[in-house]
């Protein structure tokens, strides 16, 4: 078996940072959805901008809303603007295909890929 990259949300903008909240990363619940990631799932956050890399969870942002925030600890390895990469990965024994969202400076999916 081998850990494959099931879901992807290519280079969103963190919207806030809250170092006062109990931990996770708080994801518009229209992007978790589209994306296949699910709520309270372990995911890899990569900041694009200084390189820092963290694993958490996500929890469901307001529906539309673009939200982006990094919440508790993980609040010190990113800023607001920062762009990041969002990853989900499977324990599979057969190769899949990723889902993966491009989206914009408002955290809209402007593109859908499956690698």
């Amino acid at each position: 078996m081998r850990w494959m990259l099931r879901s992807k949300i290519h280079r969103a903008t963190v919207t806030e940072t809250r170092v006062d909240y109990e931990g996770s990363i708080t994801v518009d619940e229209d992007l978790l959805e589209r994306s296949g990631i699910w709520v309270g799932e372990k995911v890899t956050v990569a900041d694009v901008n200084n390189g820092n890399r963290f694993e958490t969870y996500t929890l469901p942002g307001r529906r539309g809303s673009g939200v982006i925030a990094v919440n508790g600890a993980a609040a010190h390895l990113c800023d607001e603007g920062d762009l990041v990469i969002i990853m989900a990965y499977e324990l599979v024994d057969e190769p899949i295909h990723a889902k993966v969202l491009l989206v914009d400076g408002d955290n809209r999916v402007s593109r859908e890929l499956l690698y």
